[in-house]
């Protein structure tokens, strides 16, 4: 696979919680739900590409999947990544815009 395809598959989309507004308020960052398979590094290059901002730190989180009963059954959710990703005072991303 091609560098610019990885980048387009690595953000699956962003987290908006009340504690990740929280962290967009406080610390300028924003955090994304991520593949699993992505790296800091490739994070980063995508957050880069398409929002144009620059990343200061990429910190990631394995979120295991709760099990969840369905009648008698069993089941259970993927596991999935979250990555918050800090960036430099006076820069944004417009989804997270507040105004």
């Amino acid at each position: 696979m091609s560098d610019a395809l990885i980048l387009y598959k690595v953000l699956e989309g962003p987290m908006v919680t009340e504690k990740t507004t929280q962290c967009l308020e406080k610390g300028n960052q924003v955090v994304f739900r991520v593949a699993t398979w992505a790296n800091k590094r490739q994070i980063k290059a995508a957050v880069e590409k398409f929002f144009k901002v620059t990343v200061l730190a990429v910190r990631t989180q394995n979120v295991k999947g709760k099990t969840k009963r369905f009648g008698k059954l069993i089941g259970r959710r993927k596991d999935w990544k979250k990555a918050v990703v800090r960036l430099p005072e006076g820069q944004s991303i417009e989804l997270f815009d507040k105004g």
